[in-house]
């Protein structure tokens, strides 16, 4: 996990639901995505709850860093795991560009994902 730069919120592992947000831009500097997600229990494969915002600048933006913390809250999060740098292009594999591949849109993530 620490390839991801994540950082931990409050007091560490509080057990579930787990809650997490990851940042995704334009390199590891621009964050213009995030996606906040709902792990109900350990053995889960998918998330339970899942939504996605975008927005130029998108760690200072009040309004969406409000919505994400209302979605964890709504879901009952009990332990938070947050990336403090994006750690992937805002494309999504295998809906913009095939699995398994670089995405041809944005060249700083190539070979990185």
């Amino acid at each position: 996990m620490d390839r991801f730069n994540v950082k931990y919120k409050g007091t560490g592992f509080r057990g579930y639901p787990i809650g997490t947000v990851a940042y995704y831009g334009t390199d590891r500097n621009t964050a213009i995505k995030a996606v906040a997600s709902i792990m109900k229990k350990k053995r889960d494969k998918e998330p339970s709850a899942m939504k996605k915002w975008l927005s130029e600048d998108i760690i200072n933006n009040e309004k969406i860093q409000k919505d994400i913390s209302a979605f964890l809250k709504k879901n009952k999060a009990k332990s938070i795991v947050i990336t403090e740098s994006p750690i992937g292009c805002i494309h999504e594999e295998g809906q913009d560009y095939p699995v398994g591949e670089d995405c041809p849109f944005c060249p700083f993530w190539k070979g990185k994902q």
